[in-house]
C-alpha cells in the first residue's frame, strides 16, 4: 500500500458557499494542487497526468500552493517543464505562492522564473483583483512561513471592504494569523497529510507550520475557512500510507453554507 498510494490520486470536490461571492462568480471552479516535489518520487510524467486531470475538470481558476521542485539546487530544469505547466488552462488565471522548498540557494528566483514562464502569477505578500464583468473577488498570497517572510498586512493593503477574499498560504498554521483578517477562505498545502498515518492516531510526523492543521477542512470562525491539501508528491521518504495524494476542486456558490462535499 505504501508504494501504491503515491500514484493513487484522490479528487476531492466541494461546493463553497459564501454571501460575499458575487452572482457572476456563482459556479466558478477553483482547482488547487501543490507539493509536487518534482525530482524526488514525482517526475514530469506524473505532472503530465496531473495536468490532464486538472484540465478535464475545466477550472476557471488554478491555484498552486507551493513546493514545485524537491531540491531546486540539484534539479535540471528543461523546456518540457514549462510546456507542461503552460498547458494548464484557466480563463480567470493561474496563481501560485512560495513553499519552503521553493526558497533557498537560487531556488527563490528559479521558482518565480518557472512559474512566470508557465503562465502563473506568483503572489508574494501581494494580491490581485479578479473580475467577471463588473463584479470582483480578491485573491491574495503570502510568502512561505518557514524560509520566507509572510506579511498579510502587505498582501491585503488597500483591499476594498466587503470583497470576497481567497488567501493562498503554503503553511496551514498561518491560518492562526489570517483568521483575524478579512479573509474568507485560505488554501494551503505543506503537510502532505503527514504522508504516513496510523489508524486512530493520525500522522506520525508533520512539518513545522503544519502541526495544528494538517489535512482537509477547518472552520476557524464564522467568516474564515481553511482547507489543507495533502499534496501530490512526497519528500524525504517516497511512501504514503492511508494518506493518498490529492487534487482539490472548489465550486463557488453565492449564499450561506460554507464548504460541503459535492
Amino acid at each position: 500500500m505504501e508504494e501504491i498510494e503515491p500514484e493513487w490520486v484522490e479528487i476531492n470536490q466541494y461546493t463553497y458557499s459564501h454571501p460575499l461571492i458575487p452572482p457572476s462568480f456563482h459556479r466558478t471552479r477553483i482547482v488547487q494542487f501543490n507539493d509536487t516535489h518534482i525530482g524526488f518520487q514525482y517526475d514530469l510524467d506524473n505532472l503530465k497526468k496531473t495536468v490532464k486531470i486538472i484540465n478535464a475538470y475545466k477550472p476557471d481558476l488554478i491555484c498552486f500552493t507551493g513546493d514545485l521542485l524537491d531540491n531546486p539546487v540539484d534539479y535540471k530544469v528543461t523546456p518540457e517543464l514549462y510546456e507542461i505547466l503552460n498547458s494548464l488552462s484557466a480563463p480567470i488565471g493561474k496563481y501560485a505562492v512560495y513553499g519552503n522548498h521553493d526558497h533557498g540557494g537560487y531556488g527563490t528566483e528559479l521558482y518565480e522564473l518557472i512559474m512566470n514562464k508557465s503562465g502563473f502569477k506568483v503572489l508574494k505578500n501581494s494580491a490581485d483583483i479578479l473580475y467577471k464583468g463588473s463584479e470582483k473577488i480578491l485573491i491574495a498570497g503570502v510568502d512561505d512561513a518557514s524560509l520566507g517572510v509572510p506579511d498579510i498586512n502587505q498582501a491585503l493593503r488597500g483591499k476594498p471592504d466587503k470583497l470576497f477574499t481567497l488567501l493562498l498560504s503554503h503553511a496551514p498554521d498561518y491560518a492562526e494569523t489570517a483568521s483575524s483578517y478579512p479573509v474568507n477562505l485560505q488554501l494551503s498545502g505543506h503537510s502532505h497529510g503527514g504522508q504516513i498515518q496510523i489508524p486512530f492516531i493520525g500522522p506520525l510526523i508533520t512539518p513545522p507550520h503544519a502541526k495544528k492543521y494538517y489535512e482537509g477542512l477547518y472552520e476557524l470562525n464564522s467568516h474564515f475557512s481553511l482547507y489543507v491539501n495533502r499534496g501530490l508528491g512526497t519528500t524525504r521518504v517516497p511512501y504514503r500510507l492511508l494518506c493518498r495524494p490529492e487534487i482539490t476542486i472548489f465550486d463557488l456558490h453565492k449564499g450561506n453554507g460554507g464548504i460541503l462535499p459535492s
